[in-house]
């Protein structure tokens, strides 16, 4: 059996988790940006874990490729402080 394909564009969340810092939401809603410039602040929430250490950030795009997720997984994960890209 085939796994399900998705059909593009589409709405696509992303969730990235990184150790909490002072640019660090800034810099992932930048990289996003990067491969998804039309991402709005109505598009952007966060929420840090209970002990302060981390942070998550959801964004939801319009996905246009798998190469567009592709490329923006690759480029999230090379910030520093990023730890998981969902």
């Amino acid at each position: 059996m085939e796994p399900p394909r998705i059909e593009f564009p589409c709405d696509y969340p992303i969730k990235v988790i990184g150790d909490v810092h002072d640019d660090g939401i800034a810099e992932i809603v930048t990289v996003v940006r990067r491969h998804a410039p039309e991402v709005t602040p109505d598009q952007v929430s966060t929420r840090e874990s209970k002990k302060g250490n981390f942070c998550s950030v959801r964004v939801t795009i319009v996905a246009t490729g798998e190469e567009q997720l592709r490329m923006m997984h690759e480029d999230l994960l090379a910030l520093p402080n990023v730890r998981l890209v969902l």
